[in-house]
């Protein structure tokens, strides 16, 4: 009874052993096949990254590229903005200059006038005093010629009292007729030079303003040309950077989201690695190709981390050109906050110096108007002051000529005196006016950081130029007051 069952007991020892070596055959292969499904599922999965990050380093080169070529057109845009701004201002110091030349012109002109009058005075002067002289030598002679006739007659009183009357009746009628003569001469030579002055003055106002008008013509025309293509580059430039603000959100749109679907795979990732990690480790035995798949997951892993660290420096990347793109937003704002308040600054500028124009104008042509009525009451004072001088003279009996010459010489002086008096206090306010406008350009041009010498334009030589202007005329004035007192 021993053997046998020793033999049972030895045929349900070798079931039991077969039958457990079966049943951990089938848990491992059941094992290496899920291992092997999880390994293709990785291997799809790492496909999927591998295309995702190159679909991200394509996109990131493109950004790259786009963002080269923008700021190479805004580089471009501002050197465009910055050539208009110095044609602008090459274009006003033209301005300037013809504006000063025409005054200069102006100013020769109305020099060469008072020259031809002051000649022409002269020479009608010189000429009544010739004249005047040689009457004089008549006179003298006549008279010489009474006293031997009175020492040689003093045989025929009557006679010679009768001739002597006759003649001195016949010299009075021819005194007479070459006072009206000479008078009625000299009025028509003023007449006649009056006429010439009032020509030349009334075509040198008409040129003068017609020069006016072209220049503003011209100047308003390049005005609104300037204007027309400020607003239109303007225009085109906030166009642009329209079109790229929203071309970027977009792109940054994209890619926020493709970082969050990124984000989502890795977390999934490191969940399944974590699981793998973790069936690693229950696992004592594994097999060589389970092993080499774990090794190829490993690197495939460690490739992953490289990209994900890859994907956190293109993040990176990303915020600098996030805060690349708003500095760019902000100096483009700047640029055109500082572009509308340099054109404020020339429009008022520019209509300060219209206003100015104007006014100069208006006192001008008020001052003529003045000087022309001064001028026609004191030749009305004039008329009255010989009329009542020739009445005198001819009751009083004395030499009319020398009297109309003597009032028309106080005349003279007294118009001089006050056209100098004139001309000081205008000079001394165009002195004042020069030195306002020079110290206001001054302070404009010190607010922008520029001074005069980049302009190419020298204030203190046209200063002095007028300066020397301004004495050479007043003692211009002083000589013919002299001249004339003597």
């Amino acid at each position: 009874m021993a053997p046998k069952k020793a033999k049972t007991k030895a045929k349900t020892k070798s079931k039991r052993a077969t039958a457990s070596a079966s049943t951990l055959g089938a848990q491992d292969t059941a094992d290496r096949l899920a291992l092997i499904e999880q390994a293709k599922e990785m291997r799809l999965l790492i496909k999927s990254e591998e295309s995702a990050f190159n679909d991200f380093q394509q996109q990131r080169e493109r950004i790259n590229y786009f963002w080269i070529v923008e700021r190479k057109n805004l580089e471009e845009r501002t050197a465009q903005l910055r050539n208009k701004e110095r044609e602008r201002q090459e274009m006003e110091e033209k301005y300037q200059f013809e504006i000063k030349n025409y005054e200069q012109r102006i100013k020769h002109l109305l020099h060469e006038q008072h020259q031809e009058i002051n000649e022409m005075k002269q020479e009608g002067e010189l000429s009544l005093q010739t004249t005047q002289d040689a009457h004089r030598d008549t006179k003298h002679e006549i008279k010489s010629d009474n006293r031997h006739l009175q020492a040689e007659g003093n045989m025929s009183d009557i006679a010679h009292y009768q001739y002597m009357k006759s003649l001195k009746h016949e010299q009075d009628e021819k005194l007479s007729n070459l006072r009206h003569q000479y008078e009625r001469y000299a009025k028509d030579i003023q007449q006649k030079y009056e006429r010439k002055r009032k020509v030349v003055r009334d075509r040198l106002e008409a040129q003068r303003k017609a020069d006016t008008q072209q220049i503003e013509e011209r100047k308003n025309l390049h005005i609104g040309h300037l204007m027309s293509a400020h607003e239109k580059a303007f225009r085109e430039i906030k166009n642009y950077y329209n079109d790229i603000t929203h071309s970027n959100l977009d792109l940054i749109k994209s890619l926020k989201e493709q970082v969050a679907d990124l984000k989502k795979k890795e977390a999934q990732d490191e969940k399944l690695m974590f699981e793998v990690s973790q069936e690693n480790k229950r696992m004592s035995e594994p097999l060589k190709r389970a092993l080499q798949d774990v090794e190829a997951l490993r690197k495939r892993f460690q490739q992953y981390q490289c990209d994900k660290s890859v994907l956190r420096d293109t993040k990176a990347e990303l915020l600098v050109l996030e805060e690349q793109f708003a500095t760019c937003s902000w100096e483009h704002e700047v640029l055109t906050q500082r572009l509308l308040q340099v054109g404020k600054e020339y429009q008022d500028l520019n209509n300060a110096l219209q206003n100015t124009i104007y006014e100069v104008q208006r006192k001008n042509g008020f001052k003529n108007l003045m000087l022309e009525k001064q001028m026609s009451a004191l030749r009305h004072t004039l008329d009255h002051k010989s009329a009542e001088m020739h009445e005198l003279l001819m009751h009083a009996k004395l030499d009319p000529v020398i009297v109309d010459r003597k009032g028309q010489l106080d005349n003279v002086i007294q118009n001089k005196q006050q056209t100098r008096y004139e001309l000081e206090q205008y000079s001394t306010r165009i002195s004042a006016m020069q030195k306002a406008l020079r110290q206001t350009v001054q302070s404009k041009l010190s607010e922008y950081g520029l001074t005069l010498d980049e302009l190419g334009y020298d204030i203190q030589a046209a200063t002095k130029k007028s300066e020397i202007d301004h004495r050479a005329s007043i003692s211009q004035s002083t000589l013919e007051r002299s001249h004339h007192e003597d």
